[in-house]
């Protein structure tokens, strides 16, 4: 008796994990600490092709927040823009690693083409090798396009390394595939409010 006991018991220890909710995106790709940024890689449109729960689709989404806002949940990994009648355009992005995810209210200040890239100093300190300022263009880490949040160092962007979508390896800023973030850049104009959350809400 004592032996089924300690087995069972065994069992439910073995299986606790199994029932603990785990976001859908988390659920798919696990955090690599050892991604580090890429100037000069440019992916092709293989690369860019995500996990279907992280493509860019319509979702129900129920907000109190006025239709065209952006709404970033980090611990979800995906970006919404609100649309009316209860429902919001989703994309899966990347996030900011352990110790630089933030929350809070901006709005997009700027927007930007192919923009230039300039690392700043924090991120050298930890990547020495990287160029301290790159031209625009598909090897870019920032991508083909660059939404910017108030006076902040963060952005939403693109990126030159599509596998990052659903993981937490940036400095605090989000990053979608190419397509997307052209996408998310043509929807919305400068004076877009943003929203970022750090815990799921129910």
């Amino acid at each position: 008796m004592l032996q089924i006991r300690i087995c069972f018991t065994i069992q439910i220890i073995l299986l606790a994990p199994l029932a603990v909710p785990v976001p859908y995106a988390l659920a798919q790709r696990q955090d690599d600490m050892t991604i580090v940024d890429q100037p000069g890689f440019v992916p092709d449109a293989a690369d860019e092709e995500l996990p279907p729960q992280l493509h860019r689709q319509i979702v129900l989404y129920r907000s109190n927040e006025a239709p065209g806002t952006i709404i970033v949940h980090t611990s979800e990994r995906f970006l919404y823009i609100v649309q009316p009648n209860g429902r919001a355009i989703r994309y899966g992005i990347g996030v900011g690693r352990e110790g630089f995810q933030w929350q809070g209210l901006l709005r997009i200040s700027k927007k930007q083409e192919w923009p230039d890239w300039t690392p700043p100093p924090e991120m050298i300190e930890r990547q020495p090798y990287l160029p301290r300022w790159m031209a625009g263009g598909p090897g870019n880490p920032l991508g083909a396009r660059a939404l910017y949040l108030g006076s902040t160092v963060y952005r939403i962007h693109g990126t030159n390394q599509p596998q990052t979508i659903g993981t937490a390896v940036s400095s605090g800023c989000f990053r979608l595939v190419n397509p997307d973030v052209i996408d998310l850049y043509e929807r919305v104009p400068v004076g877009t409010k943003v929203v970022v959350r750090q815990q799921p809400t129910l």
